[in-house]
């Protein structure tokens, strides 16, 4: 016979995020809990044991709340936090999805409180682009017109089961009816949020069609997915296109902890920069040195940047005419001409090799299992990076503090 407790080891990394999630602010989640002393219903999980398991999981890579589930009644780990009883994978399903603002809200106060301690510098950020593939298939991108005849077929088979359910004196089979037409029903909402966003699509293509209307004019008629229509066929890493979602991770490459995030549904980061610099401005956060690869480049900002203050470090793309990209221009504003200035130089050199820190945060990503989401939609998506990122910002703050306590030894 042994203690839970002694089964894990004392410095075991579980206790230490225990104890980080013991620090947190979780005052909405306990706000939320319905079931209180002296009122009917069963007590839910406590809020900081559901925070810690999921930020435990994340760590190990466990994105299956049925796997985590498992995990609870056979790992010592898992066993540990949850004091030896086991959990419902539905609960820890719905928790992991359901409070995406107050995971906004940690992470923006972890990063303030790093900042606070000394650890954490934000004159220097960087910006870089993360594409993960979506839970849909390949296959489930169709074309207008095959969108709108799966939705007319929906839209009768329900008309047809309803008049079904309501002539049929059976209950057994106005049950599996009803069941029946529920199905149906959730078909044809996802083919309705598919032909939004084929509109949205078109639209996107009529605006770069005015300014690149010979590319455009190639490309085949745009598609939308029935099971996940806000995901979008990107280019990957390995020059394959499947469908995927554009997260855009914003970090300090000193301290390589995660400011802010974002998620884009376009195949391109052309143009997410200042975007990025806006969101940052939201949470009050203004750096003096934006890092970007050259994926980014994009004139107008580089002078919406330089009128604000900051300072876009990005490195020309090479052009087809053979020209030097950095040579001055007739028609170059203020911001471009800093940019072509400071780029060549010894500066411009020695600072944008401080981007490469932030490729570990997508390292991490990976090995977190940021590879293939396992949920659809793009609300969803954005929470799943916002448990990465928290999970990483924590293993963040744990390595600054140990490098901090060694320096003032």
């Amino acid at each position: 016979m042994a203690a839970i407790d002694d089964l894990v080891a004392p410095d075991h990394p579980v206790r230490a995020i225990w104890a980080f999630v013991s620090g947190l602010d979780l005052h909405e989640l306990h706000e939320g809990v319905k079931a209180r002393e002296g009122v009917p219903g069963q007590a839910p999980p406590a809020p900081a044991l559901m925070m810690a398991l999921w930020l435990w999981a994340t760590v190990e890579n466990v994105g299956s709340a049925r796997r985590l589930a498992k995990l609870c009644e056979e790992h010592l780990a898992y066993r540990w936090l949850c004091g030896g009883v086991s959990m419902n994978y539905h609960t820890l399903s719905d928790f992991r999805v359901a409070h995406g603002a107050v995971l906004e809200r940690l992470l923006a106060d972890g990063v303030a409180s790093m900042v606070g301690q000394g650890l954490v510098a934000l004159d220097v950020l960087a910006q870089d682009g993360l594409r993960v593939r979506a839970a849909a298939g390949a296959g489930s991108f169709r074309r207008r017109k095959r969108l709108e005849a799966l939705h007319a077929a929906a839209t009768s088979r329900i008309e047809r089961l309803r008049g079904e359910l309501d002539s049929d004196p059976g209950v057994s089979r106005r049950r599996r009816q009803a069941a029946q037409e529920r199905a149906a029903r959730e078909r044809a909402a996802r083919v309705k949020a598919a032909l939004d966003r084929m509109s949205e699509l078109e639209a996107e293509r009529e605006r770069r069609k005015k300014t690149n209307k010979a590319a455009v004019g190639k490309q085949k008629e745009p598609r939308a997915s029935t099971t996940d229509p806000q995901a979008r066929a990107m280019k990957m890493a390995d020059g394959g296109y499947r469908p995927a979602y554009n997260l855009q991770i914003i970090s300090a490459p000193a301290s390589q902890v995660i400011v802010a995030l974002d998620l884009d549904t376009t195949g391109s980061d052309r143009g997410l920069a200042r975007h990025g610099l806006e969101t940052l401005a939201t949470q009050g956060i203004k750096p003096s040195d934006y890092l970007v690869d050259g994926g980014f480049a994009k004139n107008e900002d580089i002078e919406w940047a330089h009128a604000g203050e900051i300072k876009l470090w990005i490195p020309a793309v090479n052009n087809k005419h053979g020209t030097d990209p950095y040579a001055p221009r007739d028609d170059d504003g203020p911001g471009m001409k800093d940019w072509r200035k400071r780029m060549p130089s010894e500066r411009g050199k020695t600072m944008y090799k401080k981007r490469c820190k932030v490729e570990r945060s997508n390292a991490w990503a990976r090995r977190m299992g940021l590879n293939r989401l396992l949920r659809r939609g793009k609300a969803k998506a954005r929470i799943a990076l916002l448990w990465f990122a928290l999970a990483h910002n924590m293993l963040r703050e744990f390595a600054l503090r140990r490098a901090a306590a060694r320096a003032t030894a």
